[in-house]
């Protein structure tokens, strides 16, 4: 029988969070592969388990998972931990859970502590729809496109950022998204945690003057949907019929359904849209 990939949600700041589950998953596990094995092991010597540990990480994920799975193949129970957190959430954990799909080898969670749940959660914004975008991309073209993407976003946005980069993140979302309500939550579950409840741009000039410490998850309202109907309608206003169509037709529509959506879209009929055509 194969083994068993159990993945093993462990505390973001506070050590008291670990489930009970965990610490016995972690106990009787064959291996523990680690994000970094210094960080865990600390963790294992504070509830004193002793386990073999291995590294997987981000720069080992394709090669190491295929070491791993073979392992478990083989009958091996791994508990795969990150750093801080969930596996699989935003870290390499992903790509071994896909081997193991395929490979058809077990795998299961032991639920617990997500820096993204926390953060939402406490943040006094919207939590029933929220988007999930973790760091965002540092190639500049991929950056903006993300960055744009989220400008039309109705539900709440959770982002990571590192300290040394959120100055520039904020400045980005407030320069794109505008006066939108956020929340800036900092080293949560420890000591010092902070959830700043304001709005983009006065957050971008308050971490200008105050240094920001510790990791962060920002958390953003989204878009009001009646704010994009409005902002639609003012669209289609300053275009011509005729192009209105188009801009359809050039998405692949047929004719007809060209014309359907741009009369719906103008709250006309399709016999106006058709007497416009006729007159161009």
């Amino acid at each position: 029988m194969p083994g068993t990939l159990y993945l093993c949600a462990t505390p973001i700041g506070n050590l008291g969070d670990i489930t009970l589950r965990c610490l016995e998953t972690l106990r009787s596990a064959d291996l523990i592969a680690a994000e970094d094995t210094r960080n865990t092991l600390r963790l294992l010597n504070h509830f004193e388990i002793k386990k073999p540990l291995t590294s997987y990480h981000e720069y080992n994920k394709v090669e190491k998972a295929r070491v791993l799975v073979d392992k478990l193949r083989g009958g091996v129970n791994i508990a795969l931990v990150t750093d801080a957190g969930t596996p699989g959430i935003s870290d390499p954990g992903e790509e071994l859970v896909r081997q193991c799909r395929e490979a058809e080898i077990p795998v299961t969670s032991v639920p617990g502590p997500a820096a993204c749940i926390s953060a939402l959660v406490i943040s006094g914004l919207p939590t029933r729809r929220f988007a999930f975008e973790a760091f965002l991309p540092e190639d500049k073209k991929e950056r903006a496109r993300i960055l744009e993407e989220l400008s039309w976003e109705t539900r709440t946005m959770v982002i990571y950022e590192a300290p040394h980069n959120l100055i520039r993140t904020l400045h980005e979302l407030a320069d794109l998204l505008g006066d939108r309500d956020c929340a800036v939550c900092r080293e949560l579950t420890k000591i010092h945690e902070t959830v700043f409840r304001t709005t983009l741009p006065e957050a971008a000039a308050y971490y200008d003057e105050h240094a920001p410490k510790g990791e962060c998850v920002i958390v953003i309202r989204g878009k009001d949907p009646e704010e994009i109907r409005r902002e639609r309608e003012q669209a289609w206003e300053a275009m011509s019929i005729p192009d209105h169509v188009k801009y359809y037709l050039d998405q692949g529509k047929e004719k007809k359904e060209a014309m359907r959506l741009a009369a719906k879209d103008r709250g006309i009929s399709r016999r106006e849209v058709y007497a416009a055509l006729l007159r161009e």
